[in-house]
Order: structure tokens, then sequence, then C-alpha cells
């Protein structure tokens, strides 16, 4: 009786554990504000990060029909589409095919991509020869009914090793490079992690895409993720929409898994947001 009664504990731990690390979930978020142009009102940007080479159904097949699901003006990709410990382009590549298919797509590298050039520079050739803009260190002007807005990218710093300090420094360089002179146009930032929010809204950005994080891996009621990559145990940035000295940071829970192959209340994780103008809204 007791061995049976392990062997049924075991048996549907595994079955939710399974279940944990492979059922999608959105995480649907609303940016309501006076900024947002008229002709962005009801703009959806589906956010996609962390899928360390995990594969959601045949050729990406249960992926791509949540994508397609949210009716995406535009697809952002925050990095780590790869896993540096074991490399599948091929993997990354079923998604991003398909994705091209559903709306154009944006793209920065994450800490992975940068842990193996080679191969990096390997995916990002076939990214680029099926339309996918890459913005490394770069900024894009997006047009929509007469209005427009900015949509910036930075490439992951190289070296985790690094401090802090230097992360912080560097991906200001490259925001502040890439702005250039600047415009007076709604500022979005596809940016891997989000720890470097401070240093994100230095510049007026108006909404920053991350991942990174996981999602803290584990995450419990009333207290959340309990770690995550370059800011510990229980970790600020991990989930969900943040406001920080006027930015809106978006973290996406992520996709994969990388050193640890377990999520715990943390389900693979699709972000979709949606822009609003506030003019717009009050009239409706």
């Amino acid at each position: 009786m007791i061995i049976s009664a392990i062997a049924a504990l075991i048996a549907a731990s595994a079955v939710f554990v399974c279940w944990q690390a492979n059922d999608l979930t959105v995480t649907s978020i609303e940016y309501a504000s006076q900024d947002v142009p008229d002709g962005f009102d009801g703009f959806r940007i589906v956010h996609i990060s962390d899928l360390h080479n995990k594969r959601f159904g045949k050729g990406q097949s249960r992926l791509l029909d949540a994508v397609c699901d949210l009716r995406p003006d535009i697809i952002v990709i925050t990095g780590d589409l790869i896993d540096a410990r074991h490399t599948n382009i091929e993997k990354a590549m079923e998604f991003v095919r398909g994705a091209v298919k559903l709306a154009p797509v944006y793209y920065v590298s994450g800490n992975h991509e940068m842990s193996v050039p080679d191969k990096y520079e390997a995916l990002s050739a076939q990214m680029l020869d099926i339309g996918v803009t890459m913005l490394e260190n770069a900024v894009t002007t997006i047009e929509r009914n007469g209005d427009t807005t900015d949509l910036i990218g930075i490439s992951d710093p190289r070296g985790e090793t690094q401090t802090a300090d230097y992360h912080s420094g560097l991906a200001e360089f490259h925001i502040k490079r890439a702005i250039g002179d600047g415009s007076s146009n709604f500022k979005m930032l596809l940016a891997h992690r989000p720890e470097l929010i401070d240093s994100y809204a230095r510049f007026g950005i108006n909404v920053v895409f991350s991942g990174h994080a996981h999602g803290g891996q584990f995450r419990l009621p009333w207290i959340g993720g309990l770690f995550a990559p370059n800011q510990g145990f229980f970790p600020k940035y991990t989930a969900g929409a943040y406001q920080v000295n006027g930015t809106t940071l978006v973290v996406s829970r992520g996709l994969g898994n990388s050193v640890c192959p377990i999520r715990l209340f943390n389900r693979p994780n699709i972000v979709c947001v949606e822009l609003k103008c506030v003019s717009q809204t009050k009239n409706n």
C-alpha cells in the first residue's frame, strides 16, 4: 500500500513537472498613455524571449499557433533563442521562419547567443535572409496610420564575469549611440537584461521589453520568483510590467530552460502588449 502510494505520488509529480515545463501561457498587458500616438492605438506587440532551443510541437506548431491567435502587428524577440550548452539553430529557426509569416519580426541577442559567436553568426545570417530586423545597437522607425514610433535594440554585453557597472555603462553607451540626437517619437527598447532598467530609463524610453530572468524559475504565492541570473535570490524583475522612473519594463518569463530544466508555477510564457492612446480610450 505504501509503495503504491509512493509510486502514484512520483507519477503524479512527473506529470505535473512536465505540464509546468510545456503548457504555454499568455500574459496580456495594456499600455495606456497619452504618449502613445493616435495611429498606434490598438497596436499589438507579441514578445518572445528565452526559447533556449525548446520545441513546442512539430515545427514549433503550438508556439506559432498561440502567437497567431494573438494577431500581432509586430513580434519582438529579446534573445536566447538558442542555448550555449546545447545549441540547435534549426529549432530556433523553425519558430522564426513561422513567425515572419505572421508579422514583422525584430530581434536582439541574449547572453547565450553572445557566448557562442560562431553559431550566433550562422543564426544571424539565416534570420537576415528571411527578413528579420536585427536591432543590434540600432534603431528603426515603425509607421502606422500616419504616425511613427522608434524601436531600439541593444546587443547583450559579452562577458558574464564583468561587473554590473560595466554592463550598465555599456548599455547606456549603446542606447545613446543608437538614438543619436534623439527624436520626439514614442520609444520602445528591446534589451535582454531587465536588471539594467535604471540605465534604460535614463533615456526617456516609454516601454522596455526584456527576458533573461526566466520568471525566477520557481514562483511562490506572495513571493514571486526565487532566483534569476544577475539578480540573485528573490529577484526584483521577473514577470509582467514594472514602472521605473517613468519607463514601463515588460519582462517575459521565457519559454525554455537552460541550467535548470524544471519550472514551478512558472509555465512557458508569451507576452502580448497592446498600446492604447488615452485620448482615444476616454472617447470610447
